[in-house]
C-alpha cells in the first residue's frame, strides 16, 4: 500500500509538472506604434516561449499605421522568430503614428525581412487561417490595442479554412481573450480609454458579442506599474531594439521614473495567470459613440485588481523584459 501510494504521489508531481509546462497558444494583437509598453509586452511573449511556456502562433497589428509590421518583424527577428505570420489590418483606419520615433529607430538599426504593411497578410484572414488549425478551445488572444480586428473577425464569413462563420470559429477554437483596455474612473463607474476610444464601434461589437472568457486589464492597472529604467541601464544588455526603444522614448519624454505596464500586464496574466500578482471581480461594460466605456450589470468580464503592489510586479515584468534571446528559442 506504501509503494502504491508513493508511485501515486509520483505520477500526480509529474502530470502536474506536464501541465505546468503546456505552452500557452497565442495569437496577438497589437497597435504597436502610439506607444512603447507593446514592444515591452512582446518581449514579455519571446520570453515567455523561450521558456516553453508560451508559443506564438502570430502577431498582428490593429493599426495602419506604416512602422507596424516592420517593427513587429524587427521584434520576431530579434528573438529568432523572423517566420512567425504577422498580419496587419488592410484599411486605412485606424492610423496611430508613432510621434517619439522610436520604431523609425529601430527600423532603421535591425534587420526584418517584412519592409513595410504590404508584405503582411490580412488580419482577419490570418485569425482564420491560424485559428482553423487549431485544437477546439485552445487559442489565448492577446489584444493590446484597438478592437478592429476582432470586430473584423466576429463579422467574417465561411472561406477556404473554415466552414463557420467568424463568431462560431472563435467560440469552437479560442479559449479566452485577455485584453488590455477600458478604465474605471473616479465615479467608480465610467472611463475613457486609448484601446476603446480608437475604434469605438468595433470595441462595442467585441464586449457586446465575443463567445469565450475574457480578462481585461484595465488602464488604472498598467497605470501604477512603471518599468524601463533598469532595461536602458542594464549594460548587459547590447544591440537589443527593445533597450533602444525604451530608451529612444523615455529620453524624449524626459522620463526617469519609468513606462506604465499597461500591454505588459495583458501577456503575464494571459501565460502565468491571474494570481499572485492581481485579484478581480466580475463586471460588465458598455461602450458610448465617443469611446466612454460604461459599467452595466452583468458579470462578462473578468476585471484585474491588485493583490501585489505596483511595485512588486513591476520587478516581475522588467525582469522579463530584459530576457535576452538565446540559442535554443522554442517557436
Amino acid at each position: 500500500m506504501k509503494k502504491l501510494s508513493i508511485l501515486l504521489l509520483l505520477f500526480f508531481s509529474f502530470t502536474g509538472t506536464a501541465q505546468q509546462r503546456t505552452a500557452v497558444p497565442i495569437i496577438f494583437d497589437t497597435d504597436i506604434a502610439p506607444d512603447y509598453d507593446d514592444v515591452g509586452a512582446m518581449a514579455l511573449l519571446h520570453a515567455f516561449a523561450d521558456k516553453g511556456e508560451a508559443r506564438i502562433l502570430a502577431t498582428i497589428s490593429s493599426n495602419a499605421f506604416e512602422t507596424t509590421v516592420p517593427t513587429l518583424s524587427v521584434l520576431n527577428a530579434y528573438f529568432k522568430r523572423p517566420n512567425i505570420p504577422v498580419g496587419v489590418v488592410k484599411a486605412d483606419k485606424p492610423d496611430k503614428d508613432c510621434s517619439q520615433q522610436w520604431a523609425q529607430a529601430i527600423i532603421a538599426k535591425y534587420p526584418h525581412a517584412l519592409q513595410s504593411n504590404d508584405q503582411a497578410v490580412d488580419a482577419v484572414k490570418l485569425y482564420r487561417k491560424i485559428l482553423a488549425a487549431q485544437p477546439g478551445k485552445s487559442v489565448t488572444i492577446v489584444s493590446v490595442g484597438f478592437f478592429t480586428n476582432l470586430a473584423g473577425l466576429l463579422n467574417s464569413a465561411a472561406d477556404e479554412y473554415s466552414l463557420l462563420d467568424g463568431k462560431a470559429l472563435v467560440k469552437k477554437k479560442v479559449k479566452q481573450l485577455v485584453s488590455m483596455a477600458a478604465r474605471i474612473g473616479e465615479d467608480g463607474k465610467t472611463g475613457y480609454e486609448f484601446n476603446v476610444m480608437v475604434d469605438a464601434a468595433a470595441t462595442k461589437k467585441v464586449f457586446a458579442e465575443w463567445p469565450t472568457p475574457v480578462i481585461i486589464s484595465g488602464f488604472e492597472i498598467g497605470e501604477k506599474i512603471l518599468t524601463g529604467i533598469r532595461l536602458i541601464h542594464n549594460e548587459k544588455i547590447q544591440n537589443s531594439p527593445v533597450k533602444d526603444a525604451f530608451s529612444v522614448a523615455l529620453a524624449k519624454d524626459s522620463n526617469t521614473v519609468g513606462r506604465n505596464s499597461w500591454d505588459e500586464t495583458a501577456v503575464l496574466v494571459a501565460v502565468r495567470g491571474i494570481s499572485p500578482w492581481f485579484g478581480s471581480r466580475k463586471l460588465n461594460f458598455d461602450v458610448e459613440a465617443d469611446g466612454k466605456n460604461v459599467l452595466v450589470p452583468g458579470e462578462k468580464f473578468t476585471y484585474l485588481t491588485f493583490r501585489q503592489t505596483p511595485a512588486q510586479i513591476a520587478i516581475v515584468i522588467e525582469d522579463l523584459m530584459m530576457h535576452q534571446p538565446g540559442r535554443g528559442s522554442k517557436n
